[in-house]
């Protein structure tokens, strides 16, 4: 039920709506998560409790529109209830999604301004968004900087925005954290002396800058939108200074403004935490006329990709190519995305690519530059050409800002491309916000420092930390397994281990085909899904220390174990599986080589446990079949 508390008038009437109170209370459906709405010197505040305590310690809700705040001298007014029971396929860590919280629609009033916050609380956390009423002809600029003010003693793991989406995550003890530091979201929050995660970000992003955090040197992390937000290395690198200027110029929105969410998930323990489904059930269903069968439209197809980049494989010729398409059939890969290079090639070239792609079973996707869509005819007789031609997938790169200008090419980009049944693939990209709902089509996107980071020196350390912080907020394109100098302090079975926790509906693979064909490891390879039915993070898991997983496939169960930059040893209990005898395909560190592997087999039920002595980096794979 939904709590009103200190209410001065209460009424409360068969639409559920209920009067003015000095304070609004919205508890989640097991009643362990309320989100508290109240006013502190008549501004407007909110804080989070999880079993009673607060996460989320008392904190202002800040926004303006056009320089005037409309967030001071308010008055909390009527509040509408209402809930959400749903749920709906997933291409995730599940494959059901469940949908269910209880929701306040709660009108405020600032002066002569009239507004609506609402408020939703699930049983995995907690989101608010502003939605201020304007005529369709009015423009106004918009800033926010609410505040999330963490309790004392809470750990945190975040990285700059220098890189933008590809930096290293760092930890730090936020009573320590001085002000001015930037994180990007997700940023993720261990409370003290608990095993409580927090991951602060926002979802269903449209039609508005997208969001960073600040440190303010007392616990807080303060909302900035792009206006405020430094601009990231890689866009001053890629356009001009007057591109720069534009960008950083603050955005004016038509009409109703409505903000995206602003979200705390929380969670108790790590499995709660990675399993999370609450950005995508902030944002809409898809359009059933683009997508008539929801994620599961015949078009759109989650699978491994192979990828001519990282790791040799000759030019980047059409006999080139139909030689990764056919190693890509081999493996049982079903894309092959080729980079910038099929831009010299004849258009005769590209169409027997397709052709021959197609009789093998395997999908092409062409590279694109971001900046040579943003002409809305050049970008949409791009995509009608992609069509004629067959090409199944675009991955589409260097966006690398999060101005609204940005944000709206992408939500351009999806809906032309879904129109012609195009899937997707963003690179310089930013975070996700649970749109992949909305637009199931986009299979994957990078905003991720993945494999492509050649200079990256503790790349174990930096693999256990990615599932529990930007790996919590959706898919990433990492493009992991790499078999040479890339892979620094991790081990060949690190490496294979990696491509069953780096969750991605389009798994890109940064390893030649050539050079995972002839692993003695490829028919553990062959058989990793892009999408799990179950996921479970087992005991021994830790930020920047492990990270072990078990993921169900159907009826197959693989045990997948990434160990970071120190030597540990764990004992793994297989309770995870079903009745019965389970025969395992099991791949694990060559001691004292960590560029080869050990194949293994045998027998296990629920009862059994699997020790592990782990190096620097070291990692281990099974899969767990009934005979």
């Amino acid at each position: 039920m939904l709590c009103i508390k200190r209410i001065m008038v209460l009424v409360l009437l068969a639409s559920g709506r209920v009067f003015a109170a000095d304070q609004v209370s919205v508890k989640s459906p097991d009643n362990k998560i309320s989100f508290h709405i109240f006013t502190k010197s008549d501004s407007l505040y909110y804080r989070i409790s999880y079993d009673n305590k607060d996460v989320i310690e008392a904190s202002p809700i800040r926004m303006s529109l056009d320089a005037e705040a409309i967030t001071g001298k308010v008055k909390l007014g009527k509040a509408d209830n209402y809930k959400v029971n749903d749920e709906y396929p997933w291409n995730g860590v599940h494959s059901v999604a469940k949908s269910h919280c209880n929701g306040s629609k709660i009108d405020i009033s600032s002066g002569a301004m009239h507004y609506t916050l609402d408020v939703r609380v699930f049983n995995d956390g907690a989101a608010f968004r502003l939605i201020v009423p304007g005529k369709p002809e009015a423009k106004r600029i918009a800033d926010e900087s609410s505040v999330f003010k963490l309790p004392s003693g809470t750990t945190a793991w975040y990285h700059d925005l220098y890189m933008h989406y590809e930096g290293e995550y760092a930890r730090k003890g936020m009573d320590t954290v001085k002000a001015g530091q930037w994180a990007a979201p997700s940023v993720t929050f261990r409370l003290p002396e608990s095993q409580v995660y927090l991951s602060v970000t926002e979802a269903d992003l449209k039609n508005y800058g997208g969001m960073a955090l600040q440190t303010d040197g007392n616990r807080g992390m303060v909302l900035r939108l792009p206006q405020s937000q430094p601009t990231s290395y890689p866009y001053k690198l890629r356009y001009s200074a007057e591109d720069v200027l534009r960008l950083s110029q603050p955005a004016a929105i038509s009409g109703t403004v409505t903000t995206p969410w602003r979200v705390v998930m929380i969670a108790n323990g790590l499995n709660a935490l990675v399993n999370n489904d609450l950005l995508h059930n902030l944002c809409p269903p898809p359009d059933q006329k683009l997508f008539p069968k929801g994620i599961k439209t015949e078009w759109i197809q989650p699978g491994p990709a192979v990828w001519k980049y990282l790791d040799g494989g000759g030019e980047g010729t059409l006999e080139t190519m139909k030689e990764y398409s056919r190693q890509a059939a081999e493996l049982g890969f079903k894309h092959n995305i080729l980079e910038g290079f099929w831009k010299k090639w004849p258009e005769a070239d590209l169409r027997s690519l397709v052709d021959y792609s197609r009789e093998k079973g395997v999908h092409i996707w062409l590279w694109e530059h971001s900046k040579e869509l943003r002409d809305a005819k050049v970008r949409q007789a791009f995509f009608k050409r992609c069509d004629e031609l067959g090409i199944s997938g675009l991955k589409i790169d260097f966006f690398d800002h999060e101005a609204k200008e940005e944000i709206d090419l992408y939500e351009s980009i999806l809906r032309e491309t879904a129109e012609q049944k195009i899937m997707v693939d963003f690179h310089g990209a930013n975070k996700p916000t649970g749109r992949e709902r909305t637009w199931p089509h986009e299979l994957t996107r990078e905003a991720v420092k993945g494999m492509e980071a050649s200079k990256l020196k503790d790349r174990a350390g930096h693999n256990v930390t990615l599932p529990f912080t930007r790996f919590v907020t959706g898919h990433a394109e990492y493009t992991p397994v790499h078999f040479g100098e890339r892979r620094k302090n991790t081990t060949w079975a690190h490496q294979i281990a990696s491509a069953a926790i780096f969750s991605a509906p389009l798994l890109t693979y940064s390893a030649s085909p050539e050079h995972l064909l002839a692993n003695p490891a490829v028919e553990m390879i062959k058989s990793i899904p892009s999408v799990w039915d179950e996921t479970i993070v087992l005991p021994g898991s830790a930020i920047g220390e492990a990270a072990v997983y078990a993921r169900r496939s159907g009826r197959s169960w693989f045990l997948a174990v990434m160990n970071g930059a120190v030597a540990k040893s764990l004992d793994i209990s297989l309770s995870f599986l079903g009745d019965g005898t389970f025969n395992a395909s099991e791949v694990r560190d060559t001691d004292g080589n960590p560029a080869s592997v050990t194949l293994g087999k045998g027998s296990y039920n629920k009862n059994s446990t699997i020790r592990l002595n782990l190096a620097e980096g070291g990692g281990f794979i099974a899969k767990f079949d009934h005979p």
